[in-house]
């Protein structure tokens, strides 16, 4: 399926996509509708080389809920997939697997986009990954800082 052809759901982003992280401002800033802090349950996180990686399992991960208007949902779509490494469902080139999943916003479930680590990636880390306590890539002491803005 191409991402024309998506449902245009909003994004459950939990890494540097979040606000103020690297590359909320290159993908997603000034293209957002609404950002709501969320959770995603059944959902394990590991540090990555500089970011993030989510995992299926017993845990949640916090992040935020990002809406975009519809019509901007296949360009950032293309973007994020290319962003994640993702070729397309169950390729064994993907770093990520795009995939819809409930997250919780105010105790409300909600369907959104999220990556998750292919799984290849996810053995790997199951096995010998650095698994990120709490969840919430913001807390976690080794994250790279944020970029500080440019003032023009």
């Amino acid at each position: 399926m191409t991402p024309a052809a998506e449902p245009p759901l909003p994004f459950f982003v939990y890494g540097t996509l979040r606000p103020g992280e690297r590359y909320y401002r290159r993908f997603l800033q000034g293209r957002t509708v609404s950002e709501r802090p969320a959770l995603l349950s059944g959902a394990l996180l590991y540090d990555g080389p500089g970011y993030p990686y989510a995992i299926a399992g017993d845990g949640t991960i916090t992040g935020t809920l990002i809406e975009v208007a519809p019509a901007d949902c296949p360009e950032l779509l293309a973007a994020l997939d290319e962003l994640e490494e993702y070729v397309g469902p169950g390729h064994p080139r993907n770093l990520y697997d795009r995939l819809v999943r409930e997250a919780l916003v105010d105790g409300r479930p909600v369907w959104a986009w999220t990556y998750l680590a292919a799984p290849r990636l996810a053995r790997e880390l199951i096995a010998g990954g650095t698994p990120i306590p709490g969840g919430d890539w913001l807390t976690w002491p080794d994250r790279p800082a944020p970029p500080v803005p440019r003032t023009p």
